[in-house]
């Protein structure tokens, strides 16, 4: 029993009919990094956000950081039906984000606006996976990226029209 417990993970071939698993799972890495960094800013500015739309504000941005926590863990799962190793430290996760921090203490309109660029980043990032993800005959990732940018731009659009307000 114990030396079931001394596997260490690794990565697999896999024969799904995916040309090049691992340059898919690479896009689908750096996805992952800016989708948990977008997380955390998201449950940042959701404790932090103060003044006269606090509560759309705070509910919206409790809405999305839940949508993309799930998010995550299927853009991780997706890594390793490709056989593949999902990034094994924090520093793998965050530290190969392209998302950039704001400067401290933004106002409610700096933290929807710079969440609503993030989230067109993530769109067009989405994009350029599934044209990556199609190259290799894997459908089943196009398909994710597909939504995962449906997501992005819906969320972009919420978080647009809110801060008009």
């Amino acid at each position: 029993m114990a030396d079931s417990l001394e596997t260490i993970p690794k990565a697999n071939p896999v024969k799904t009919g995916v040309t090049s698993p691992k340059a898919v799972a690479e896009g689908l890495a750096q996805a992952l990094a800016d989708t948990y960094t977008l997380l955390l800013k998201t449950h940042i500015y959701h404790w932090n956000v103060e003044g006269p739309l606090f509560y759309p504000i705070h509910t919206l941005t409790e809405e999305q950081y839940r949508a993309l926590f799930e998010a995550t863990d299927v853009l991780a799962e997706r890594i390793r039906a490709l056989g593949q190793l999902a990034p094994m430290s924090v520093q793998d996760v965050l530290g190969g984000s392209k998302l950039k921090e704001v400067p401290k203490s933004p106002s409610a309109q700096d933290m929807l606006g710079d969440l609503a660029a993030d989230h067109e980043a993530l769109a067009a990032q989405m994009r350029k996976l599934i044209k990556l993800a199609t190259e290799h005959d894997d459908d089943v990732t196009a398909d994710l990226a597909t939504a995962r940018a449906a997501f992005h731009e819906k969320a972009a659009w919420m978080l647009r029209a809110t801060a008009k307000a």
